[in-house]
């Protein structure tokens, strides 16, 4: 390439020690990580990220060489602020790279009690204008995460009027109704015991919503005819793989993920996906958009669109069918060790003997058969593997290096 392009971060959600590892793996070059009390994602299973292991998960990515940033990003009640001044010495301890936050008073206690650690400020803060930004660089941040709502001009403007301040944005991942993520509807659904600034959304924005009339009592209507429902606040999942040029152009400084309460399978295949986009385009100066959109529309997703970076989103920005993601390709097993020329695998979705199947590993993508599936208790042949099940399996092809490797299915269902 004729120009010399500052290479960008890929900043990648660790929602567990587990796939901390694996998103680093499959190409993260930093991490983004919750402690429970402080985080905007209650995590509700795996391995999760605690006081107790918060150190250990972050000299596994420093192992790497890679960054960990921690999130204290809640907007802190007066116990929040009293839990995280008796955190701060664990904090200290195990030496994050930056700390995100978006609360004043959270910012205080930082400043005060965590030892010069960089601070990066959240989303979450609304930062929408250069001037903003200059708040922050006067405060001692050394980043800001923009806003979401805001178009690629916009921020093309903040870089060139602040262009010594590291500049962080969403380029992938389930986008809030709410400006900037700040939203109060699962407070009001839930009668305050889910709320969405303090870490335990219940994503009320992604249910089936119909119409009342308060004097007809008991009769409801269909805003939308849908035989699954109405969901008219669920806006569909940001995706910019294909729009990564012009951001490196303005020269972003972190590409940003969503997803911390996301599957193993979301956390590596999107990884993988926006890895090689970005390292295509440093290279070669050029991204193959097709093959991009095909990766991408195997990760879950509402549907895809490019929020407002392009222009502010109408009605085909959202999506009203569906609540939940859908996947383009099922996520098959996990690979978990390899025994006697077999794989050990845990299965996330069932499968059967001799099924063809797709392979991805940080380093590989290739098509393959299994020739054999045996149960890895008992030792007996069988047809299938069931969801949960662990089994030893033999393919056709075999990967060059197992570790981290995932099956999925192959080609593309749910196409949005």
């Amino acid at each position: 390439m004729d120009k010399n392009f500052k290479r960008p971060e890929l900043l990648l959600p660790a929602g567990s020690k587990e796939k901390l590892d694996y998103a680093i793996h499959y190409g993260a070059d930093a991490v983004y990580l919750g402690m429970v009390d402080f985080s905007l994602r209650a995590m509700r299973k795996g391995e999760l990220i605690t006081y107790d292991n918060l150190k250990e998960c972050i000299e596994l990515a420093h192992s790497f060489g890679k960054k960990a940033y921690l999130t204290l990003n809640i907007f802190a009640y007066n116990s929040d602020i009293d839990k995280l001044i008796e955190a701060a010495e664990i904090v200290n301890e195990a030496k994050p790279d930056a700390i995100l936050f978006s609360d004043f008073g959270v910012y205080n206690i930082i400043k005060k009690y965590m030892n010069g650690i960089p601070l990066h400020v959240s989303t979450q803060t609304n930062i929408l204008n250069y001037e903003a930004v200059r708040f922050w660089q006067d405060l001692g941040a050394v980043r800001v995460v923009l806003s979401r709502d805001l178009s690629l001009e916009q921020i093309a403007e903040i870089k060139n009027k602040v262009p010594e301040m590291e500049l962080e944005v969403f380029v992938h991942g389930a986008q809030c109704v709410s400006f900037s993520g700040r939203c109060l509807i699962s407070d009001y659904m839930t009668k305050g015991e889910r709320k969405a600034n303090h870490g335990n959304c219940s994503q009320s924005c992604r249910w089936s919503y119909k119409l009342v009339e308060e004097t007809r009592e008991g009769e409801y209507f269909d805003i939308e005819e849908n035989e699954r429902g109405t969901h008219i606040l669920s806006p569909k999942d940001l995706a910019l793989i294909n729009y990564l040029p012009e951001l490196i152009d303005i020269g972003i400084d972190s590409f940003k993920i969503e997803g911390r309460t996301k599957s193993l399978y979301y956390v590596s295949a999107v990884a993988k996906a926006y890895r090689k986009a970005i390292d295509d385009y440093l290279s070669t100066g050029q991204i193959d958009k097709d093959a991009n959109y095909n990766e991408i529309i195997k990760i879950g997703n509402r549907g895809y669109s490019t929020g407002f970076y392009l222009h502010k989103p109408d009605s085909e920005g959202y999506s009203y069918d569906i609540s939940k993601g859908l996947a383009g390709a099922d996520c098959l097993c996990v690979f978990l060790e390899e025994k006697d020329g077999l794989y050990k695998v845990l299965t996330k979705n069932k499968f059967l003997l001799h099924d063809e199947i797709e392979i991805i590993t940080p380093d590989e993508c290739f098509k393959t058969t299994v020739t054999k599936i045996i149960d890895d208790k008992t030792g007996e042949e069988k047809n299938l593997s069931n969801t949960n099940d662990i089994s030893l399996l033999e393919l056709s092809k075999r990967p060059q290096n197992y570790k981290y490797a995932l099956a999925r299915t192959i080609g593309v269902k749910n196409l949005r």
